[in-house]
């Protein structure tokens, strides 16, 4: 899938919120590998740059737009191509984390307890992922498509099935981890401008359903979506809507 790192910055306060609220729970002094699984355009890794600056940092991530935007953000890291489903370091690293990503990686089950392989005796793993995935923007993406002859090309693009709930993260990973911290947070996002939610999905959720669409398709598409969507989140009178969003948050301690 191609990703457009403008578009996913349109609410790059809004999507690197998270990232930092992650971080803050990550209690690792003077880390000397650290990895930003999935970095996009270089937002997350940032943070961890300034948290640690004399750790060595390396942002990994599948898709060339978005490292390419990542090497000309001036953050101090290196910068790997490669698809974190199957990513692994040459060594332990202490912290490993990934903010807004692993969604995109299915069976969790089996992932999360090999990514805890890769963190090194006392570090940490950090993921935020979203958990919306039964609300509105996710729903009427099926809702629009019902009825057209062209809905079967979505059967292989769903993304929402890969994110487990809270209690099952504890399942996975306790006989894995030291300490177990799971938490979750629901924004009420406060979007500016017009079609805001439309516009949000575009740089994320939306993508692999318009991309898996011809020319004609995308645009019967994403006018139908898009009128639903101001449906369902009306701008209001101020000219702000708002846009509800949960998203699940873990940190796991390596054993020592």
């Amino acid at each position: 899938m191609a990703w457009d790192p403008k578009i996913y910055l349109n609410f790059g306060e809004h999507r690197t919120r998270p990232a930092a609220e992650l971080l803050a729970r990550v209690d690792v002094e003077t880390p000397e590998h650290v990895v930003d699984l999935g970095c996009g355009p270089g937002n997350s890794t940032a943070l961890l740059a300034a948290r640690w600056p004399e750790a060595e940092i390396t942002g990994v991530d599948s898709s060339r737009e978005m490292l390419a935007a990542a090497r000309k953000s001036g953050v101090d890291a290196q910068w790997r191509e490669a698809d974190v489903a199957i990513w692994a370091p040459d060594e332990p690293h202490d912290v490993v984390f990934s903010n807004a990503t692993l969604q995109w990686v299915p069976d969790h089950r089996r992932l999360l307890p090999r990514l805890m392989e890769c963190v090194a005796p006392g570090g940490m793993f950090a993921m935020q992922v979203p958990r919306n995935f039964s609300e509105p923007e996710h729903r009427l993406i099926l809702d629009v498509a019902k009825g057209k002859p062209w809905a079967h090309k979505f059967e292989n693009v769903r993304d929402w099935h890969h994110v487990l709930a809270p209690e099952e993260y504890f399942d996975v990973l306790e006989a894995h981890a030291a300490s177990l911290d799971i938490w979750e947070t629901r924004y009420c996002q406060v979007l500016e401008g017009e079609d805001a939610v439309l516009n949000w999905m575009s740089g994320t959720g939306l993508r692999p359903f318009a991309q898996a669409l011809d020319d004609a398709e995308r645009a019967e598409f994403l006018e139908e979506y898009r009128a639903a969507l101001a449906r369902a989140y009306p701008r209001r009178e101020s000219g702000v809507t708002l846009f509800p969003f949960q998203r699940l948050f873990l940190v796991a301690r390596a054993r020592g």
